[in-house]
């Protein structure tokens, strides 16, 4: 059904009335609660960044949950739960143009404040401590991956021919309370996440004692992530290559053991097939949890069916829930809505095989799918082979859907595939016997609204437009 713009002037001038009482502080000025004893030591400043509930869980999932891999039933929607009193859920799920992602926006940038909250107290140390560098390169990392994931939902697809004047997000660069925010261009955002991470890089460890924290590797595979998604290919596998360098284990799917091993999958379980930590795992973080649990979100027929039955995947990914199919394939060894979404060497060898493709390197792009693949399929495996770059592109791009499910990155692929007519889809939901506005390729709805108090209460910066 079509909506109208009408909304935006009743919602604006309601909230205006509900909230002018209020005080008026701005979302990304909030101070954690850990942050009432500022800290003033390196130990201080490791332990605000190994606070795993708020560095490594408060990602976001709405773009996951907007977009294709799962439907849910109309008794399901219908019992979605209201978040700050709307019907945020509901409305991200069928599209509808006036949704608000107010718990999305505000935990992210939570991080960025704990990030800059470190980086401002390490002004003041003394850098000659062996832990001041991978304290640095820590909060450049965790700054750098939570504007990157913000940027997803809060500003368009990076394009770079527009780059330059199409609207990014506020960039928060300081701890200072006191900063307005203000909208930068999508070129400053991306300068910043990759300026950043390039830092980081330089500053990481080989190796970290627990895989929260992150390391050069990580990095590199951050890197990777971003540079896809800007459609830069030539560095994007530039650095899944330098990230495969320092770690490339792939857990073989044919395996079976006690997840107690943190080596393979358990698929004879009901529950996750996998734990925390797992070899593949590079970096670890997950969602602030919403929609996408066993109990809602179902597997669409048709995505199940493309896995066929000598694809170790299908049961080690997917669970029979009597007539529906569910999602228990999570790298954070849980069965929950709360979605690993962090960094694992899986998505770098897809990575590089799809820059081996665009540039034109068959044999390099085959060779990396087939070393994925042979570690998920039954055995006997026989090599894919492909008969253009194009063609290896297509085995590539359906095999990262396929691999890569519920790991919040599907939003980002449809938002930059959208732009080539080769790969444009149109997603459509029916709900109720309601059929809502499809959701086409490039659409504006692509990009998710500013929360209302953000830009009408506290700054005046432009909103999204619809």
């Amino acid at each position: 059904m079509k909506h109208h713009n009408f909304f935006l002037i009743s919602s604006t001038l309601l909230l205006l009335l509900l909230l002018l009482t209020r005080c008026k502080k701005d979302y990304l000025d909030q101070k954690p609660d850990l942050s009432k004893a500022v800290p003033s030591t390196l130990g201080d400043c490791q332990a605000m960044l190994d606070d795993y509930d708020r560095m490594n869980a408060q990602f976001p999932d709405h773009g996951e949950a907007a977009a294709d891999n799962y439907y849910m039933t109309d008794v399901n929607y219908d019992r979605l739960p209201p978040v700050n009193g709307t019907p945020e859920q509901r409305y991200n799920y069928s599209w509808q143009p006036e949704g608000e992602h107010v718990s999305q926006y505000s935990s992210g940038y939570q991080i960025v404040y704990s990030a800059n909250m470190v980086l401002s107290v390490l002004g003041k140390l003394s850098s000659s401590d062996p832990s001041f560098n991978t304290v640095k390169g820590s909060a450049l990392f965790f700054r750098a991956f939570a504007i990157y994931h913000l940027a997803q939902l809060f500003c368009k697809p990076y394009t770079a021919v527009t780059a330059k004047t199409d609207l990014g997000i506020p960039l928060r660069l300081t701890a200072d309370p006191n900063e307005v925010s203000a909208r930068g261009t999508v070129q400053q955002v991306y300068d910043r996440i990759t300026a950043d991470l390039i830092e980081a890089v330089s500053l990481l460890p080989l190796e970290v004692v627990k895989k929260s924290r992150p390391s050069k590797a990580a990095a590199y595979a951050a890197l990777a992530r971003v540079y896809l998604s800007m459609e830069d290919y030539t560095n994007a596998g530039k650095m899944a290559n330098e990230c495969l360098k320092l770690q490339n284990t792939l857990i073989d799917y044919n395996a079976t053991s006690s997840p107690a091993t943190f080596t393979t999958v358990n698929s004879n379980l009901t529950g996750p097939s996998f734990v925390r930590f797992n070899t593949e795992v590079i970096f670890q973080a997950v969602t602030q949890g919403g929609i996408l649990s066993q109990a809602i979100a179902l597997i669409r027929p048709d995505l199940y069916n493309s896995y066929n039955l000598k694809d170790r995947r299908r049961t080690v990914f997917f669970q029979n829930a009597g007539a529906n199919v569910v999602f228990r394939g999570n790298y954070d060894g849980i069965s929950s809505a709360v979605l690993f979404m962090g960094l694992a060497t899986n998505e770098m060898y897809l990575i590089r095989a799809e820059c081996y493709a665009r540039i034109g390197n068959i044999a390099l792009a085959m060779q990396d799918l087939n070393t994925l693949m042979a570690k998920r399929m039954v055995r006997p495996y026989v090599n894919r082979t492909a008969t253009s770059a194009h063609n290896a592109l297509v085995q590539i791009l359906t095999e990262r859907r396929k691999e890569l499910i519920f790991r919040t990155l599907r939003w980002t692929d449809l938002r930059r595939l959208n732009k080539d007519p080769q790969f444009a889809i149109t997603l459509r939901r029916d709900m109720n016997n309601i059929t809502y506005e499809p959701l086409k390729p490039n659409d504006l709805r692509y990009t998710f609204l500013i929360p209302t108090k953000e830009v009408i209460l506290l700054t005046g910066m432009e909103q999204n437009p619809r």
